[in-house]
């Protein structure tokens, strides 16, 4: 776990970026931010009451942590107009978009859609639906990108995992998309395989998990995750791409011999495509909790600026990967 994290903090240092922390008022991003410093993964900005954080924290070195608070930012009413202008269309108000340039996160989102941050991490505290309204609404998809989704970093223990071949696996999506469309799933395979390659720095080798194999069930739910793969291999004949897959066949090298003989990726996936939102959380967690994995994210795919969220049981420790990889991101 140590070892791979390392090598991801240590090409975010190279970097030399500057990350948003949004939640200034939780212990454990206060803290993720110090460590940031101290280790040198990137520069950090921290939104929040100064006087108050370290009230809060008074243990915790913030030397070389940039605390602004939005309410007295010189860049606020600046901000207000950006937002303005980006939302009047939609039926904005310039009061509606002063005071939302009060609350962290939309100040947070508009700092990185102004430039002057590099990437921004929240969510420790709040839920998915207040880091992510914003970064749709200000940051957006990237050009030719017809969705955004997530997916979760899955580091193996220290003592190993006899099916984790490379140390890590990718899980896709398993915090946003409800119930994608095989259209929908296809595109999360594809930027969920760039992710793994760019961020993780992966061969990706894609399954499209199901409760069938190669037919070995009949359902729509298995037709949707069959349709999936062959459109995913349409758009990217070079990908390692298999499916569906049942769990077992995707990762045990015995059970793909008889389940799907002859696959490239079966018995060796190390990207899983969830195909709902119930099945990708449900697995994460299992893997997390039961198995020992280290679950960095949700890392976000498909912003044009790199805007990630945290899940809310996440540790310090999870925040400063999350920015590790969040620093990464802005190479695209």
């Amino acid at each position: 776990m140590a070892n791979f994290l390392e090598g991801i903090k240590k090409k975010a240092a190279s970097l030399d970026r500057r990350i948003v922390l949004c939640e200034g008022e939780d212990s454990r991003v206060v803290k993720a931010a110090s460590e940031t410093v101290k280790q040198k993964i990137a520069r950090v900005i921290l939104l929040g009451n100064a006087e108050e954080i370290k009230k809060a924290n008074p243990d915790v070195d913030l030397t070389g942590v940039e605390i602004v608070n939005p309410a007295e930012s010189e860049k606020r009413a600046e901000y207000a107009a950006l937002l303005y202008n980006l939302r009047k269309a939609k039926g904005m108000t310039e009061e509606e978009a002063d005071k939302l340039s009060y609350d962290n996160t939309y100040f947070g989102v508009l700092m990185l859609k102004a430039g002057d941050a590099d990437g921004l991490v929240s969510g420790a505290c709040h839920s998915t639906a207040n880091t992510l309204r914003p970064g749709l609404q200000i940051v957006k998809a990237a050009p030719g990108v017809p969705l955004v989704s997530s997916c979760f970093l899955m580091i193996a223990p220290e003592s190993g995992n006899p099916y984790c071949e490379d140390g890590a696996y990718i899980y896709s999506d398993c915090g946003l998309n409800e119930n994608p469309t095989s259209e929908q799933l296809a595109e999360i395979a594809i930027m969920s395989a760039k992710t793994a390659q760019k961020i993780a720095g992966l061969e990706p080798r894609v399954a499209m998990l199901s409760f069938s194999t190669k037919g070995s069930a009949k359902h729509a739910d298995v037709e949707k995750v069959a349709a999936a793969f062959a459109l995913a291999k349409e758009k990217a004949p070079e990908l390692a791409i298999d499916g569906e897959l049942q769990l077992d066949a995707a990762l045990v090298p015995s059970v793909a011999k008889s389940k799907a003989p002859g696959s490239k990726v079966a018995g060796h996936a190390n990207v899983l495509i969830f195909p709902d939102l119930d099945a990708g959380n449900i697995g994460y967690k299992l893997t997390e909790r039961l198995g020992g994995f280290q679950a960095v994210g949700p890392v976000c795919q498909g912003f044009a600026k790199p805007l990630n969220d945290l899940s809310r049981g996440c540790k310090w420790e999870d925040i400063v990967a999350t920015i590790a990889i969040t620093v990464l991101q802005t190479q695209e």
